[in-house]
């Protein structure tokens, strides 16, 4: 009962979304939601358990951040039951994406997942994102009902480049977060974020560094 209405709300949600996502994509996502349900009994990865639910709050939610992906190598902090980062993962193969997470249980899900949907493309790593320490800085950062934006460049400034960017999900705008935000971070652009079956407000927010060309023009 539940896979056929997943299948049904996945399509309908993916055509009026405009993502073209292939029959092969779209049975990998089925499948990852038949994995979020089932290890979600045991390790309370999220807190959606209506079944007519899992769909547009997991996975078309997820998917909202399509358009703004630009980068070749995505992390996702707080990565948790891999939304948005399994989703998006599925949907852009030709994109690297690194799932960190500090919490042990998740990591193993995630870790699963990438083992049974075979996503080539995704890194899991279990960690506090303040150890992480990559190669090389990621242009695009995301994260998804992580923590406070302060917290956010406060803990993965450093693994941003320079001319990065986060991608923030949030539900209603967060205007005491965003005027909170230290003086060399700025929101960059805002977007309000629709799917089918949305049921509340939902916002993303670009943040990126004020540059110092901006900072001398700002002070005059």
């Amino acid at each position: 009962m539940s896979e056929s209405l997943w299948q049904r709300q996945l399509s309908d949600g993916l055509t009026a979304m405009g993502a073209g996502l292939d029959a092969g994509q779209q049975e990998k996502l089925l499948a990852f939601l038949v994995l979020l349900n089932k290890w979600n009994r045991a390790y309370n990865l999220t807190a959606v358990r209506e079944p007519r639910q899992m769909v547009p709050r997991q996975l078309l939610d997820s998917l909202t951040l399509l358009p703004y992906l630009t980068a070749d190598r995505v992390l996702d902090v707080g990565a948790g039951g891999g939304l948005p980062g399994i989703p998006l993962a599925i949907a852009r193969p030709d994109i690297a994406f690194t799932l960190l997470d500090s919490n042990s249980k998740k990591t193993r899900f995630l870790t699963q997942c990438v083992l049974e949907l075979r996503l080539d493309n995704v890194e899991v790593i279990h960690g506090r994102a303040e150890d992480c320490q990559p190669d090389q800085p990621f242009t695009q950062i995301t994260s998804r009902a992580f923590t406070a934006l302060t917290n956010l460049v406060a803990w993965c400034g450093s693994l941003l480049a320079d001319e990065g960017q986060f991608l923030a999900m949030k539900g209603q705008f967060p205007d005491d977060e965003v005027s909170e935000l230290p003086s060399d971070w700025q929101v960059g652009a805002r977007h309000r974020l629709d799917y089918p079956g949305c049921d509340g407000e939902r916002h993303l927010l670009i943040i990126n560094r004020v540059s110092p060309r901006q900072d001398s023009i700002t002070g005059g």
